[in-house]
């Protein structure tokens, strides 16, 4: 399970810098993510995102039924520990899996928004340059024109101002999946600090096991 999460992380992180940066494999990834979300491709993401979010609830209550026993044993068992240890962890991949779902998401939205603006601007600026040819025709066509003209260069400035805010959002997007990759290292690093807390549990727990079968041994003799 965790290292089927680690790497959907792995995989969503990827997606990420590809979609952050202008190479020949963002248009592929923006073709894929268009027909993903055709046909079933919504409803499939939707019941594996509430399952993860049942699986992460699960996890969270493990987490608090474990903790729970602190108050009735008075401390943790060493297999408490690793149980709690591992559910946390996993309840940290899902969690951080699913933000950089929506990331994605919302990297996707915000590049096609883009993009139509920038079609908007274009075709804006051609029909002010046409406007502004037509300038030679009589005194009312021209006062029309202006108007036209006007207008449409207010249409041009309100882009360029939702072209800023987009990118602005886009910038605030790139410095939360450098934090989360950061923080994806870092669970990384815990996952393996885990995985040798929980081979010496176990040496421990054997170890107890054969002084316990040898002690028992002793009272039979």
């Amino acid at each position: 399970m965790i290292q089927l999460l680690f790497t959907l992380l792995a995989a969503e992180a990827a997606l990420v810098l590809v979609l952050l940066f202008r190479t020949p494999f963002r248009r592929l990834a923006l073709l894929a993510i268009d027909r993903a979300k055709r046909g079933r491709g919504p409803v499939m993401v939707k019941t594996v995102a509430a399952t993860m979010l049942v699986v992460l609830g699960s996890s969270g209550y493990s987490i608090a039924k474990i903790r729970r026993r602190v108050g009735d044993l008075g401390q943790l068992t060493p297999t408490d520990q690793v149980l709690a240890s591992r559910h946390l962890l996993e309840a940290s991949l899902m969690g951080y899996s699913l933000f950089l779902g929506l990331i994605i998401d919302r990297l996707h939205h915000y590049i096609r928004e883009l993009r139509t603006m920038k079609k908007n601007m274009e075709a804006a600026t051609k029909q002010s340059r046409t406007l502004e040819e037509a300038k030679h025709g009589s005194v009312e066509e021209i006062q029309q024109y202006q108007k036209e003209i006007s207008r449409l260069n207010e249409q041009v400035q309100e882009f360029k101002r939702l072209s800023e805010t987009k990118t602005g959002e886009l910038k605030t997007a790139e410095a939360n999946t450098l934090a989360l990759q950061k923080q994806s290292e870092g669970l990384l690093t815990e996952y393996e600090r885990l995985i040798a807390e929980n081979e010496e549990f176990r040496n421990q727990l054997q170890s107890m096991d054969l002084r316990l079968s040898h002690s028992d041994n002793k009272k039979n003799t």
